[in-house]
This record gives structure tokens, C-alpha cells and sequence, in this order.
């Protein structure tokens, strides 16, 4: 069968299931860690937060949030970009799945200025946190359309400064190039398998710019940035 990326697939990943929790699972986080710093995927959300920084004072305390932060990895990045330049970080990684957390905040054990919290974003009440920035690094693709949309609006209303969405492009090359990333690195069959899908239910430009019309926003920027990912920037 030929590969049809014209629109999102409504395929679901293993990793959807927020109840899971076994050794696949920390193998997947890991592995999605391993190829997003490996492909340097990270930068692109660090690169959009240093953007958004530029608007608050350097003496701020400023807390970020990570909405579906998986193991932890972009926050503890994060955390060590703060600490080289002497800026005030309060981090906050959000994640439903209970067992996700806990290995985040395994990985994390070094790092005082992060806290997690196994909550969903549909659920949980915010309001008793000031957030100046929020991330989404691979987080968005997981939902369907009518559920991107309710997050984006929730999370706009919640912070001070802006949102960065770090997530895939989908086309026919990411799809093949992340075969041959699962033979280089010898990918367990969960991630090979979500992986794969998550190309597929990855974005084009006009999927984004639709989601930005639907939900009124005024100031952004899409940039396409390597590997296959799109770089979205939304400002208060």
C-alpha cells in the first residue's frame, strides 16, 4: 500500500495509553529521549524559549511548564541552560501517565528547580500556578484536532509570555527516515511502531495555521526546523 500523508492518521500509539506501565514504556521514553538529542529535536523548543526570555527580565523568576514532558529530558535541558546563565528557573513537568512521571522524576533526582506532576491537562485546575512560558515538545500530535484545540486554548489562557510547540512534520521523507533510524538504533518494537505513527499523525503547515485561525491568535511564527519538526511560537 502506498504511503498517504496527505491528512493525520487516526492510528493510536501504545504510549497513548496513560494506565501503561512497564518496562516497554521507560525504554520508549528513553529511546525518544536518545534520537531527539541525537537529532538535535531539544534545540528547537530551547531555541523558542530563548526567544520568549527575551521579554522578561533577566533578574525574573520564571517558571515554564512542560506539557507532556515523557521523561523529562527537554526540562532538565532547561535547567542546566538556566544555571550557565544565571537565570531563575522554576520548571513544572506535566504528564498523565502516573508511571511516566515517576521515571521523569527518577531521572531528575538532581535537579532542584524541577518539580512533575502526573495530572491531565483536561482535568486539573492551574490556576494556582503563575506561568510565564509553556512548552510542547511532541505533546500535540498525540490528540485529535478538537482536543488540540482545547489544550492550545487552555494553555494561552494561562500564560504571561507565550507557548512553544515543538512537534513533527508529516511527509513521506520523516516517515523514511525514521525507518532507518529504528535499524541504526535497533529500536524496541513499541517505539519503532509509535514512532512511525506519530509521523503520521504529525502536522503540515496548514494544519497549524488552521489550529491558529480556530483559536484566534493574533502573534505566532511557524518555522520548519530540522529534523522534520516544526517550530511554533506563540506570543501573549
Amino acid at each position: 500500500m502506498a504511503l498517504d500523508t496527505t491528512y493525520r492518521t487516526d492510528l493510536e500509539e501504545s504510549m497513548d495509553d496513560f494506565s501503561l506501565d512497564n518496562d516497554d514504556l521507560t525504554t520508549a521514553l528513553d529511546d525518544i529521549a536518545k534520537i531527539n538529542r541525537f537529532l538535535g529535536g531539544n534545540a528547537v523548543t530551547l531555541n523558542g524559549v530563548k526567544y520568549l526570555l527575551k521579554e522578561l527580565p533577566e533578574s525574573s523568576e520564571i517558571t515554564i511548564m512542560d506539557f507532556g514532558c515523557g521523561s523529562g529530558d527537554m526540562l532538565r535541558m532547561l535547567s542546566k541552560y538556566g544555571a550557565a546563565n544565571n537565570l531563575k528557573f522554576n520548571l513544572i513537568g506535566i504528564d498523565a501517565n502516573e508511571a511516566t512521571i515517576r521515571h521523569a522524576e527518577n531521572c531528575s533526582a538532581d535537579y532542584n528547580d524541577i518539580i512533575y506532576l502526573a495530572e491531565d491537562i483536561f482535568k486539573y485546575d492551574f490556576s494556582q500556578y503563575k506561568i510565564d512560558i509553556a512548552v510542547m515538545t511532541l505533546t500535540l500530535h498525540h490528540f485529535k484536532d478538537e482536543d488540540i484545540l482545547k489544550i492550545l486554548g487552555t494553555v494561552n489562557n494561562l500564560v504571561t509570555k507565550g507557548t512553544v510547540v515543538n512537534d513533527l512534520q508529516r511527509s513521506k521523507v520523516a516517515y523514511r527516515l525514521f525507518q532507518l533510524i529504528i535499524f541504526i538504533f535497533r529500536l524496541d518494537k513499541m517505539t519503532a511502531d509509535d514512532g512511525l505513527i506519530s509521523i503520521l499523525r504529525g502536522f503540515k503547515k496548514a494544519d497549524l495555521e488552521k489550529y491558529a485561525s480556530a483559536l484566534n491568535l493574533k502573534k505566532y511564527r511557524i518555522a520548519w526546523k530540522w529534523a522534520f519538526r516544526y517550530q511554533w511560537i506563540i506570543e501573549k
